[in-house]
């Protein structure tokens, strides 16, 4: 078990590009709308800090892109390539890890989604991963970013999604005369440094699995992302800063396993091997 944490009684994880590659296909149907105008395609430098954060974060591609559309005209050409993610495939290790965490860990250990995006675009991307909807039944805790309650919260890096989460699983998953869950029983599993930030500001303790393009552009910032440190000042890092880029790692695989200063917080490259005992949770043979 990490440093005197207490034992993970819960897993909250995000969807897009943490469970499936769909940050591949909204990739892809970035630059398929870029394309029209003449664009260079998406990059990772700007879609860093764009993923998970709503409508500011489509402000900042559009500021970027330099493209003669509005924030809804942007998102009507997006559903035009929705159909791209009934193509979406399981991440590595996340098939070993749902079927762990629910069938094989004693006791039990309670689980969550937590997704900035809508319920009708993870059905699109998910109904066809059995793994996912036997792990996450429609009767588990689940949380969108078009719920209702939702409406008045705000997005990564706010902890609004994870708190809420965090809510519903005591509501629905706490058994009588169980006590109640506290945010650091809690492991939320991300891909984005606003995801990692709003999971640290949730209380909550965080893995971080970062698509190898955004792990690139973080290279030597790794952690800084890892404790919370790169929007202190409300606004998101500048990639093209060089600075940030000082003292990189020869080999980017040294900081697989990398834990925060404060070992709140994890970097891994991929859900493959994970280390369930670091975390209390026990699995049966």
């Amino acid at each position: 078990m990490v440093s005197n944490f207490p034992r993970v009684r819960a897993c909250i994880f995000d969807v897009d590009g943490t469970l499936i590659n769909s940050e591949d296909i909204y990739s892809d149907i970035y630059n398929n709308i870029l394309q029209e105008y003449g664009k260079l395609n998406y990059p990772w430098r700007i879609k860093a800090v764009q993923q998970s954060r709503g409508t500011s974060g489509t402000m900042r591609l559009l500021e970027w892109a330099e493209v003669p559309l509005s924030i809804s005209e942007w998102k009507t050409k997006e559903e035009a390539y929705t159909n791209l993610f009934t193509n979406s495939r399981l991440l590595p290790g996340v098939d070993t890890l749902l079927s762990t965490l629910s069938t094989k860990v004693s006791p039990p250990t309670k689980l969550a989604l937590a997704s900035s995006a809508g319920h009708h675009l993870f059905n699109l991307k998910t109904s066809h991963i059995p793994i996912i909807s036997a792990t996450f039944a429609e009767t588990s805790c689940q949380v969108f970013g078009d719920d209702s309650e939702m409406a008045y919260c705000d997005k990564k890096p706010s902890p609004d999604i994870f708190l809420l989460a965090l809510r519903r699983l005591n509501h629905v998953s706490v058994a009588d005369g169980e006590p109640e869950l506290k945010p650091e029983e809690c492991l939320v599993f991300e891909d984005s440094i606003a995801g990692v930030e709003a999971g640290r500001r949730a209380g909550m303790r965080v893995v971080w699995v970062p698509h190898p393009g955004l792990a690139e552009i973080c290279r030597g910032i790794e952690m800084d992302v890892l404790m919370g440190r790169t929007e202190e000042d409300g606004q998101p890092p500048d990639f093209r800063d060089s600075r940030l880029n000082k003292g990189l790692m020869e080999d980017a695989s040294e900081c697989h396993g990398l834990l925060s200063e404060d070992r709140r917080a994890e970097m891994r490259h991929s859900l493959e091997d994970f280390p369930y005992d670091k975390y209390g949770l026990h699995v049966r043979l």
